[in-house]
Protein backbone atom coordinates (compact mmCIF):
# COMPACT_ATOMS: atom_id res chain seq x y z
CA UNK A 1 0.00 0.00 0.00
CA UNK A 2 2.54 2.27 1.02
CA UNK A 3 4.08 2.08 -3.16
CA UNK A 4 0.42 3.02 -4.35
CA UNK A 5 0.68 5.10 -7.60
CA UNK A 6 -1.40 8.25 -7.06
CA UNK A 7 -3.28 9.66 -10.48
CA UNK A 8 -1.36 11.79 -12.24
CA UNK A 9 -3.77 14.69 -11.71
CA UNK A 10 -4.18 14.22 -8.02
CA UNK A 11 -2.34 17.14 -6.99
CA UNK A 12 -3.13 19.37 -9.86
CA UNK A 13 -6.32 21.80 -8.42
CA UNK A 14 -4.47 23.21 -5.14
CA UNK A 15 -1.94 24.66 -7.26
CA UNK A 16 -4.41 26.18 -9.99
CA UNK A 17 -6.59 27.27 -6.36
CA UNK A 18 -3.27 29.30 -4.95
CA UNK A 19 -2.30 30.98 -8.24
CA UNK A 20 -5.73 32.32 -8.50
CA UNK A 21 -5.68 33.78 -5.17
CA UNK A 22 -1.70 35.00 -5.58
CA UNK A 23 -3.11 36.92 -8.82
CA UNK A 24 -5.55 38.76 -6.54
CA UNK A 25 -3.61 39.15 -3.86
CA UNK A 26 -1.96 42.43 -4.58
CA UNK A 27 -5.44 44.07 -5.26
CA UNK A 28 -6.50 43.01 -1.52
CA UNK A 29 -3.86 44.02 0.27
CA UNK A 30 -4.01 47.28 -1.09
CA UNK A 31 -7.71 47.59 -0.49
CA UNK A 32 -6.77 46.39 3.28
CA UNK A 33 -4.48 49.56 3.11
CA UNK A 34 -6.92 51.55 2.12
CA UNK A 35 -9.58 50.08 4.45
CA UNK A 36 -6.99 50.76 7.43
CA UNK A 37 -6.04 54.13 6.06
CA UNK A 38 -9.63 55.68 6.82
CA UNK A 39 -10.39 53.45 9.99
CA UNK A 40 -7.16 54.91 11.26
CA UNK A 41 -8.12 58.60 10.07
CA UNK A 42 -5.36 59.09 8.45
CA UNK A 43 -6.69 61.20 5.61
CA UNK A 44 -7.21 63.87 8.27
CA UNK A 45 -3.55 64.54 8.60
CA UNK A 46 -3.25 65.25 5.24
CA UNK A 47 -4.92 67.95 4.94
CA UNK A 48 -3.79 71.77 4.84
CA UNK A 49 -5.49 72.21 8.14
CA UNK A 50 -3.21 69.74 9.76
CA UNK A 51 -0.43 71.33 8.08
CA UNK A 52 -1.26 74.51 9.26
CA UNK A 53 -1.77 73.12 12.64
CA UNK A 54 1.52 71.57 12.75
CA UNK A 55 3.85 73.32 11.12
CA UNK A 56 6.52 74.54 13.67
CA UNK A 57 6.77 70.92 15.18
CA UNK A 58 6.91 69.42 11.47
CA UNK A 59 9.32 71.66 9.92
CA UNK A 60 11.71 71.24 13.64
CA UNK A 61 11.72 67.58 13.11
CA UNK A 62 12.69 67.80 9.25
CA UNK A 63 15.68 70.02 10.49
CA UNK A 64 16.45 68.02 13.17
CA UNK A 65 16.46 64.19 11.18
CA UNK A 66 16.96 65.38 7.69
CA UNK A 67 17.50 62.12 6.52
CA UNK A 68 14.74 60.03 8.24
CA UNK A 69 12.24 62.79 7.60
CA UNK A 70 12.94 62.45 3.75
CA UNK A 71 12.08 58.50 4.06
CA UNK A 72 8.80 58.70 6.09
CA UNK A 73 7.60 61.51 3.37
CA UNK A 74 8.61 59.38 0.64
CA UNK A 75 6.71 56.00 2.32
CA UNK A 76 4.09 57.93 3.49
CA UNK A 77 3.56 59.14 -0.23
CA UNK A 78 4.37 55.73 -2.10
CA UNK A 79 1.62 54.26 0.18
CA UNK A 80 -0.91 57.25 -0.53
CA UNK A 81 -0.38 57.24 -3.95
CA UNK A 82 -0.88 53.05 -4.12
CA UNK A 83 -3.96 53.17 -2.33
CA UNK A 84 -5.25 55.97 -3.83
CA UNK A 85 -5.83 58.56 -1.37
CA UNK A 86 -7.33 61.97 -2.33
CA UNK A 87 -3.89 63.39 -0.91
CA UNK A 88 -1.66 63.81 -3.73
CA UNK A 89 -1.72 67.19 -4.59
CA UNK A 90 -1.82 68.29 -0.27
CA UNK A 91 1.46 66.04 0.15
CA UNK A 92 3.04 67.71 -2.59
CA UNK A 93 2.52 70.85 -1.40
CA UNK A 94 4.11 69.40 2.42
CA UNK A 95 6.97 68.38 0.10
CA UNK A 96 7.92 72.00 -1.12
CA UNK A 97 6.84 73.24 2.49
CA UNK A 98 9.02 71.52 4.09
CA UNK A 99 11.73 70.59 2.40
CA UNK A 100 12.10 73.26 -0.72
CA UNK A 101 10.60 72.70 -3.79
CA UNK A 102 13.58 71.05 -5.51
CA UNK A 103 14.22 68.46 -2.55
CA UNK A 104 10.42 68.20 -2.06
CA UNK A 105 9.94 67.56 -5.83
CA UNK A 106 12.50 65.29 -6.67
CA UNK A 107 11.07 63.14 -3.97
CA UNK A 108 7.43 63.45 -4.68
CA UNK A 109 8.65 62.73 -8.46
CA UNK A 110 10.34 59.12 -7.22
CA UNK A 111 7.74 58.25 -4.51
CA UNK A 112 4.61 58.89 -6.77
CA UNK A 113 6.09 57.15 -9.43
CA UNK A 114 6.71 54.54 -7.42
CA UNK A 115 3.23 54.32 -5.67
CA UNK A 116 1.60 54.77 -9.34
CA UNK A 117 3.72 51.43 -10.35
CA UNK A 118 2.81 49.38 -7.50
CA UNK A 119 -0.98 49.98 -8.15
CA UNK A 120 -0.60 49.47 -11.91
CA UNK A 121 1.25 45.85 -11.23
CA UNK A 122 -1.70 45.12 -8.68
CA UNK A 123 -4.13 45.98 -11.16
CA UNK A 124 -3.24 44.52 -13.81
CA UNK A 125 -2.31 41.25 -12.15
CA UNK A 126 -5.84 41.54 -11.03
CA UNK A 127 -8.23 42.34 -12.77
CA UNK A 128 -6.56 44.09 -16.23
CA UNK A 129 -8.21 41.10 -18.49
CA UNK A 130 -11.42 41.02 -16.80
CA UNK A 131 -12.36 44.96 -16.69
CA UNK A 132 -11.22 44.92 -20.49
CA UNK A 133 -13.40 42.35 -21.32
CA UNK A 134 -16.32 43.86 -19.85
CA UNK A 135 -15.65 47.45 -21.13
CA UNK A 136 -16.07 46.60 -24.80
CA UNK A 137 -16.32 49.39 -26.69
CA UNK A 138 -16.32 52.47 -23.78
CA UNK A 139 -12.58 51.65 -23.89
CA UNK A 140 -12.21 52.06 -27.13
CA UNK A 141 -10.33 55.09 -27.24
CA UNK A 142 -7.72 54.78 -24.66
CA UNK A 143 -7.32 50.96 -26.00
CA UNK A 144 -6.61 52.62 -29.53
CA UNK A 145 -4.22 55.83 -27.87
CA UNK A 146 -2.39 53.02 -25.70
CA UNK A 147 -1.99 50.38 -28.94
CA UNK A 148 -0.55 52.83 -31.46
CA UNK A 149 2.08 54.76 -29.30
CA UNK A 150 1.81 53.79 -25.15
CA UNK A 151 4.71 55.84 -24.17
CA UNK A 152 3.06 58.99 -25.45
CA UNK A 153 -0.17 58.40 -25.31
CA UNK A 154 0.68 58.09 -21.47
CA UNK A 155 2.80 60.73 -21.33
CA UNK A 156 0.00 63.31 -22.15
CA UNK A 157 -2.44 61.46 -20.14
CA UNK A 158 0.05 62.36 -17.49
CA UNK A 159 0.45 65.95 -18.20
CA UNK A 160 -2.45 66.78 -19.09
CA UNK A 161 -4.66 68.32 -15.61
CA UNK A 162 -8.19 66.89 -16.68
CA UNK A 163 -7.55 63.29 -15.85
CA UNK A 164 -7.45 61.95 -12.43
CA UNK A 165 -4.29 60.73 -11.13
CA UNK A 166 -5.80 57.69 -9.62
CA UNK A 167 -7.39 57.24 -12.51
CA UNK A 168 -4.44 57.31 -14.75
CA UNK A 169 -2.55 54.76 -12.74
CA UNK A 170 -5.20 51.88 -13.69
CA UNK A 171 -6.27 52.45 -16.76
CA UNK A 172 -2.84 51.34 -18.33
CA UNK A 173 -3.28 48.30 -16.75
CA UNK A 174 -6.27 47.08 -18.92
CA UNK A 175 -4.53 47.75 -22.06
CA UNK A 176 -1.30 45.78 -22.10
CA UNK A 177 1.18 48.62 -21.26
CA UNK A 178 5.02 47.85 -20.76
CA UNK A 179 5.88 48.52 -17.29
CA UNK A 180 8.58 50.45 -18.89
CA UNK A 181 6.85 52.39 -20.54
CA UNK A 182 4.36 53.14 -18.03
CA UNK A 183 7.45 54.13 -15.50
CA UNK A 184 9.09 56.48 -18.35
CA UNK A 185 6.05 58.24 -19.09
CA UNK A 186 5.13 58.26 -15.62
CA UNK A 187 8.31 60.14 -14.24
CA UNK A 188 8.16 62.44 -16.97
CA UNK A 189 4.99 63.39 -17.02
CA UNK A 190 4.41 64.62 -13.93
CA UNK A 191 7.49 66.69 -13.76
CA UNK A 192 5.79 69.39 -14.25
CA UNK A 193 3.03 69.16 -12.11
CA UNK A 194 4.72 68.18 -9.27
CA UNK A 195 7.51 71.14 -9.34
CA UNK A 196 4.77 73.77 -10.03
CA UNK A 197 2.53 72.47 -6.59
CA UNK A 198 6.48 71.87 -4.78
CA UNK A 199 6.77 75.48 -5.56
CA UNK A 200 3.66 76.84 -4.44
CA UNK A 201 4.23 74.61 -1.11
CA UNK A 202 7.51 76.57 -0.47
CA UNK A 203 5.15 79.67 -0.32
CA UNK A 204 2.50 78.01 1.29
CA UNK A 205 3.60 79.37 4.59
CA UNK A 206 1.44 83.47 4.38
CA UNK A 207 -1.67 81.22 2.91
CA UNK A 208 -1.42 79.17 6.29
CA UNK A 209 -1.25 82.50 8.04
CA UNK A 210 -3.95 83.85 6.66
CA UNK A 211 -5.89 81.16 7.12
CA UNK A 212 -5.81 81.08 10.65
CA UNK A 213 -6.03 84.34 11.46
CA UNK A 214 -9.51 84.53 9.87
CA UNK A 215 -10.18 80.95 11.26
CA UNK A 216 -11.07 78.98 8.13
CA UNK A 217 -9.28 76.09 6.82
CA UNK A 218 -6.75 76.73 4.00
CA UNK A 219 -7.62 75.28 0.26
CA UNK A 220 -5.46 74.62 -2.24
CA UNK A 221 -7.81 76.16 -4.54
CA UNK A 222 -6.31 79.44 -3.13
CA UNK A 223 -2.70 78.56 -4.26
CA UNK A 224 -3.65 77.31 -7.44
CA UNK A 225 -4.46 80.56 -10.06
CA UNK A 226 -6.12 79.85 -13.44
CA UNK A 227 -2.74 81.18 -15.06
CA UNK A 228 -0.86 77.72 -13.77
CA UNK A 229 -4.08 75.68 -14.67
CA UNK A 230 -3.46 77.28 -18.33
CA UNK A 231 0.58 75.91 -18.23
CA UNK A 232 -0.43 72.75 -17.18
CA UNK A 233 -3.22 72.25 -20.26
CA UNK A 234 -0.69 73.64 -22.76
CA UNK A 235 2.20 71.58 -21.74
CA UNK A 236 -0.28 68.68 -22.24
CA UNK A 237 -1.32 70.30 -26.02
CA UNK A 238 2.27 70.61 -26.76
CA UNK A 239 3.44 66.65 -25.76
CA UNK A 240 0.33 65.81 -27.76
CA UNK A 241 1.50 67.10 -30.88
CA UNK A 242 3.50 64.17 -31.85
CA UNK A 243 0.49 61.44 -31.45
CA UNK A 244 -1.36 64.07 -33.89
CA UNK A 245 1.23 64.62 -36.81
CA UNK A 246 2.15 60.91 -36.78
CA UNK A 247 -1.54 60.21 -36.66
CA UNK A 248 -2.16 62.47 -39.50
CA UNK A 249 0.39 60.67 -41.16
CA UNK A 250 -1.17 57.40 -41.12
CA UNK A 251 -4.32 58.37 -42.34
CA UNK A 252 -2.96 59.88 -45.73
Amino acid sequence: MKDEIKPENANVRTPVRETGLAKFAPLLILAVGLAAAYAFGLTDYLSLSYLGEQQESLRAFVLANGVTASLIFMLLYIAAVALSLPAASVLTIFGGFLFGWLHGGVMVVAAATIGATILFLAARSGFGGFLRDRLGSKAAAFAEGFRKDAFGYLLVLRLAPVFPFFLVNIAPALFNVKTRDYVLATALGIIPGTFAFAWLGEGVGSVLAAAKASGQNPSISELVTPQITIAFAAIAIVAAIPLVLKRFKSSN
